[in-house]
């Protein structure tokens, strides 16, 4: 012990300047987004490669925890698509069609203002950006870029994050988005004051995007109030997924995003 001490004394001024270099990289980095790009697509394999190394190390020892785990989530995810399944109108002019790709979750954020996630899934497994990213609980975020090996997620617990939820009970539709305090609260926004709400209501999504379908899990009402004109409500929402301990996700493929696409650009 006295040699480790002795070692940071001699090596205190180098150390020092490690220190120094590195937060204002990360200063630099974070405040110029042209920086920012550059670094995390010249970063992206890199990273991703250690966090591969550190998640396999940490795998090892919980290989049956983990495997419990994701025997669950299977379960549940069935059960939850046969639902969505029921759920669907009968008489739909498109018929949704949606592939789900399992994978792992090497790198996750949740203190920052944006927060972003690392799946070890990139575009030699079919990935793109814009698919939508869940677990057995709820949504998790969108994909916004990929590499050949990884994909990068914008978290739900992002400010720029906006996802399309509706009430479930009464199917008015608004937007969730995150004010980037609490990890286990975001906000549901522009449902209007005339709708009748009520404390443990629950969230899902819309379906009225094709990035996920119709009646996914988002989380329950904690708390309302009225916005500064008084026509809107401002509602708090529980996340029934716990942002901090993720570690699985599926990544939702709609197989019909082409050709809706091209019926949405018909339409301008």
């Amino acid at each position: 012990m006295q040699q480790l001490f002795n070692f940071f004394i001699k090596k205190k001024t180098f150390i020092l300047f490690l220190l120094l270099f590195s937060y204002a990289l990360s200063l630099t980095i974070q405040s110029h987004e042209y920086h920012q790009s550059k670094f995390l697509n010249s970063s992206s394999q890199v990273t991703g490669s250690i966090y591969g190394a550190f998640h396999g190390i940490t795998q090892y020892f919980n290989l049956t925890s983990d495997n419990k785990l994701l025997s669950e989530e299977n379960s549940r995810l069935k059960m939850l698509i046969f639902n969505q399944e029921k759920a669907m109108p009968v008489d739909s002019v498109l018929e949704y069609k949606y592939e789900l790709y399992p994978s792992l979750v090497y790198k996750n954020s949740y203190a920052f203002p944006n927060n972003y996630l690392t799946l070890n899934k990139g575009y030699n497994d079919s990935i793109k950006e814009d698919y939508g990213v869940i677990t057995s609980k709820g949504i998790v975020g969108i994909i916004d870029k990929t590499s050949k090996n990884y994909s990068r997620v914008l978290s739900i617990l992002n400010t720029n994050s906006r996802v399309n939820v509706k009430l479930k009970k009464t199917n008015y539709f608004g937007i969730l988005s995150w004010d980037g305090k609490s990890p286990e609260i975001t906000q549901l926004k522009d449902i209007q004051d005339l709708v009748k709400l009520s404390i443990g209501d629950t969230i899902v999504t819309s379906g009225y995007s094709s990035t996920f379908p119709p009646n996914i899990p988002v989380g329950s009402i904690e708390s309302y109030r009225l916005n500064a004109t008084q026509d809107l409500y401002i509602i708090n929402v529980k996340l029934f997924n716990d942002m901090k301990t993720i570690e699985h996700a599926y990544i939702i493929k709609n197989t019909d995003i082409n050709e809706l696409r091209t019926l949405n650009l018909s339409d301008e």
